[in-house]
């Protein structure tokens, strides 16, 4: 925009150097295009400005069709609140152009907007027969404006007229301007589409609309996760801050922060959400739905969901049980559509023909169309256009004719079929090919399949689209190649389908790759965005590389949204397309990138030891053996070597690990070795092998650069090893003997993983701090640091870090004097863990409780818990604890009724837990044990072999003694002395 002076009228002020235009003192919202189209109009104002004239100056060389002017006028009109009929700011001449017809320079102030009550609908153009259906949603729209949330379902079969109805009630709603509304539409697609991608289309539209920029900066505030999903209302280097910001984010954060958005845009406006076609819609979109109507807080909001009864039951979708739940639970309402009577097929002709309609023509039109609306509607279409009907005192047919049941098909589908062949032969090929674009599409895309220029698309979708025939326009497609088009959809699904269904095969594989890699080429580096679409084109048009690229794309977007299903739904297609290829080494490397990030929404969605994860583990075991060492294969390994240590397998961990270990020494991937060293000193921990351990982990460290955080956790998930190894180490180093240097690394962990923001490494920190504290005794401060850990695990959903706080919680507060309530928490912790499918560490877990029991006097539950402990132990591997164990059940032993005290087997189990601790050289549980068989020895009056056998443990200590077991210690040295 070369002009730089302000130009007035009415009460609106245009700001040229700011591209922004103001009613008094709120900023209109408008894209600056559309500004630079008002700017250009008010400067000429009283002047017919032509189309072209406008097109070269506001966008000055770059090439754009006339739909793109079209769609900024209608966006100027929609802020400005004028209208097109009746113009008050800019009247369209002809075909010419556009002429602004305001005085400038008034300043009339806008007359106060009266207070919405109950709002009542307009008498805007509507199809008869419906008003108990739109008073029903009125209904509904009145409570939620008393702040009752709503969700309501509009149901019927295809044709029967749910789009028209919701249609001409948030039209209504939107002319009473207190109420926005946002629309979203799920897609039939081949496999799981894009998650949330209705609601993600309908916030979207709300962005870009009148009042976008506080529905943009709520959503900064509010919901980060949901904004950086939405690239067209940001910038680049907003959403790459946004990308940092949400790192990590999970379902349950995304799912609260649609919720809290939704609250904070209703608190003082209503708001109406459309999504069309929930029978197509994603789990994840349900998820919400759900999660949004059992909302308690105030919210002015009402969810319209429309769908096909018999498409829900056919798919056995999801949606037929999650209605029937809410249903049962007050929680939605239904209006599902009929058929219509006679009388309101009588009122539709009569308001469509103007004038009185004979009964004969009523019953003519009932017996073709049964009363379906959308069959009422091409019915009369083809009378209308057949020259059937006559006006005398009444619509009638005409006489002479040898119109009949049999001149009209049987059918909706023949109807628009017949339809259809009225159209040239340039529209029915655009239209075909548009049916294969999608349900909504870009000109530019169906350009690319017609081999057409945009421009001559966009006139004959046009011209179809103000006839009403099987499209609408929708706005404006830009794509980030500098692409722009006129957007469209298909006034119904049927009208897609039959279009499609008319393509032969050959034809249509040719058109989906046409348009598949118009669209790729368009999207550039944000393909992916749009990876479930692309992969749909690329398969139907049998380029299945790039399908199962695009597929693999698709998930890793679900995986960002926390949409576990949808992520295993994409992932599972593209293995099930890589099948169809012929067997090769670069086939089982992409099985292994697949299988790979596969594993981490299947564990999260059917926990660890679910077949299914069992199963498509080892078959990526099974690749790994035969694959040769490349760094696809790393990652594999490393998930693998995970999933073998939670399941508590740790000799099949392992032998992984010595694998990757050998891998990544042949290769320059220090991402790999760091991941490898720190993979295999956790299994090592597990074994109880600790200096090995603790020196891996070590060598882990020594590779590790903070720069390449990121990419660790989008190559390896998890959590950042550099936080992960100073745990091990802290851990490795307190059991090794030497507390004050466990406590420093554990602080150095802690800070990292506070700098680095990454929630799931820093509530493993927060855990690893808890234990820590347990170690030493301070009660207080374990309760308080799982206590932190449990809050980020709620926050973001991390329910293995949660099970294992919860227990230590638990623990925390029976040493603290609060055995019930400790208890309960203890048990509610190992339920939570075992429901991930977790075995790591329960033995000790077990032995928790057990002790537990005995101090509450409930010898024979604890011994028979630390038996089943023992065993899992030593059926698992899991020796680090053998001591623990080995120890409580010797204790156990001495206060058995029916062992009459004998201490014989008791010290046994002691002497062996003193055995394991030699063996794992763990000073630190050594000097516990050897407390406990002293303290048996010294009742025995055997006061001098205790002192000998505590002493040189006591002695080797040089550090750590303000710690509570080295302080015990030396006070019973001194009483043994």
């Amino acid at each position: 925009m070369q002009q730089t002076a302000s130009l007035e009228f009415d009460q609106y002020r245009i700001d040229p150097e700011n591209r922004q235009v103001w009613r008094g003192d709120e900023v209109v919202e408008l894209r600056p295009m559309s500004v630079a189209v008002l700017y250009d109009l008010v400067e000429h104002a009283g002047e017919v400005v032509a189309k072209e004239d406008l097109l070269e100056r506001v966008w000055s060389g770059t090439h754009v069709t006339k739909t793109v002017l079209k769609v900024c006028v209608r966006e100027i009109r929609e802020a400005l609140d004028d209208d097109a009929s009746t113009p008050r700011y800019i009247e369209t001449v002809g075909r010419e152009g556009y002429r602004f017809i305001a005085d400038l320079g008034e300043t009339t102030a806008p007359a106060d907007a009266p207070e919405l009550e109950e709002p009542e609908l307009t008498s805007a153009p509507r199809f008869v027969g419906r008003e108990a259906e739109l008073n029903a949603l009125q209904e509904s729209f009145v409570r939620a404006l008393r702040s009752e949330r709503q969700l309501v379902f509009v149901t019927g079969e295809a044709g029967i007229g749910k789009t028209t109805v919701v249609d001409l009630f948030a039209g209504s709603i939107q002319q009473t301007g207190r109420t926005h509304v946002g629309w979203g539409q799920c897609l039939e697609q081949y496999g799981a589409g894009e998650a949330y991608m209705p609601v993600l289309e309908a916030i979207g539209r709300l962005c870009r609309g009148h009042g976008g920029e506080q529905v943009v900066a709520a959503l900064r505030q509010v919901a980060p996760t949901w904004l950086v999903q939405l690239p067209s209302v940001v910038s680049q280097d907003e959403r790459e801050a946004l990308a940092q910001r949400v790192e990590g984010a999970t379902r349950e954060r995304m799912l609260r922060e649609m919720a809290e958005v939704l609250e904070v845009l209703t608190a003082e406006h209503g708001l109406v959400l459309v999504l069309e076609d929930v029978h197509w819609s994603d789990t994840a979109t349900l998820d919400l739905l759900s999660y949004v109507s059992q909302r308690r807080e105030p919210a002015k909001l009402l969810i319209i969901g429309t769908y096909r009864p018999t498409d829900i039951i056919i798919q056995n979708h999801p949606l037929r049980g999650f209605k029937q739940e809410l249903q049962a639970k007050g929680l939605c309402s239904e209006i599902a559509l009929e058929l219509l009577s006679r009388q309101e097929i009588t009122d539709y002709l009569a308001g469509r023909l103007s004038g009185p309609i004979s009964p004969k023509l009523t019953e003519f039109v009932q017996q073709c169309t049964e009363g379906n609306a959308l069959f009422v509607v091409n019915v009369l279409e083809h009378l209308m256009a057949q020259g059937l009907l006559v006006q005398a005192d009444e619509w009638q047919l005409r006489e002479g004719t040898e119109a009949s049941l049999q001149e009209i098909p049987s059918g909706l589908l023949p109807l628009i079929e017949k339809h259809i062949g009225r159209l040239d032969q340039e529209q029915q090929r655009v239209l075909e090919v548009a049916s294969v674009a999608g349900a909504e599409f870009a000109a530019a895309a169906v350009a690319a399949g017609v081999d057409e220029d945009i421009e001559h698309v966009e006139d004959i979708c046009e011209e179809l689209a103000s006839r009403r025939h099987f499209v609408e326009e929708t706005g404006l497609a830009e794509w980030p190649d500098g692409t722009l088009s006129g957007q469209y959809r298909f006034r119904h699904a049927l009208y897609k389908q039959v279009l499609y269904t008319r393509i032969a095969e050959i034809r249509r594989v040719r058109l989906h790759r046409a348009i598949g890699e118009r669209e790729e080429t368009g999207y550039g580096t944000r393909a992916g965005e749009h990876a479930a679409a692309l992969a749909t084109h690329f398969e139907h048009g049998r380029d299945i590389h790039r399908a199962i690229r695009y597929r693999q794309l698709a998930g890793e977007n679900a995986v960002r949204r926390s949409a576990n299903q949808e992520a295993i739904t994409h992932f599972t297609h593209g293995l099930e397309l890589l099948a169809t290829l012929p067997d090769s080494l670069e086939r089982a490397e992409q099985e292994l990138a697949l299988l790979a990030a596969l594993a981490s929404p299947l564990m999260s969605a059917k926990g660890y030891a679910a077949p299914e994860v069992q199963e498509t583990q080892a078959r990526a075991r099974a690749l790994c053996q035969r694959a040769e060492a490349t760094p696809k294969i790393f990652p594999v390994l490393r998930t693998l070597i995970s999933f073998h240590q939670v399941r508590a397998e740790p000799k099949i961990a392992h032998e992984l690990g010595e694998q990757l270990l050998t891998l990544v020494e042949r290769v320059d991937d220090t991402l790999a070795r760091v991941q490898a060293h720190y993979g295999h000193g956790a299994t090592l921990f597990n074994l109880g092998e600790l200096p090995a351990s603790n020196d891996h982990m070590k060598q882990s460290l020594a590779l590790y650069d903070p720069e390449q955080h990121k990419d660790h956790i989008v190559m390896y998930g998890g959590y950042d090893p550099g936080v992960a190894c100073r745990n091990w180490v802290a851990m490795n180093l307190w059991m090794l003997g030497y507390p004050d240097q466990a406590q420093l690394w554990r602080t150095e962990s802690l800070q990292l993983a506070q700098e680095l923001n990454h929630p799931y490494s820093l509530a493993w920190a927060l855990y690893i701090d808890s234990v820590i504290s347990q170690f030493l005794h301070d009660w207080p401060a374990a309760q308080s640091k799982a206590e932190a850990a449990l809050a980020i695990c709620r926050e973001h959903g991390f329910p293995y870090i949660l099970a294992m706080c919860t227990i230590h919680r638990g623990w925390a507060l029976i040493e603290q004097g609060a055995p019930e309530e400790g208890v309960a928490e203890l048990r509610h912790g190992l339920n939570l863990h075992q429901a991930t499918g977790a075995a790591v560490v329960r033995p000790l877990y077990k032995g928790m409780l057990a002790a537990t029991h005995a101090k509450g006097g409930q010898l024979a539950e604890a011994f028979e818990l630390a038996e089943d402990a023992i065993t899992e132990m030593e059926q698992t591997g899991q020796y680090l604890h053998a001591p623990d164990l080995y120890r409580l059940k010797g204790m156990l032993l001495l206060f058995q009724p029916d062992k009459g005290g004998d201490t014989t087997e008791a010290e046994s189990y002691l002497q062996r837990a003193l055995e394991v601790t030699h063996q794992q050289e763990t000073k630190s549980v050594e000097l516990q044990v050897a407390m406990a068989l002293g303290r048996v020895w010294h009742n025995q009056g055997k006061a001098e072999e205790a002192h000998q056998l505590l002493a040189p443990i006591y002695n080797w200590f040089t550090e750590g003694f303000e710690t509570k077991d080295l302080q015990d210690a030396k006070a019973f040295l001194t009483e043994l002395e």
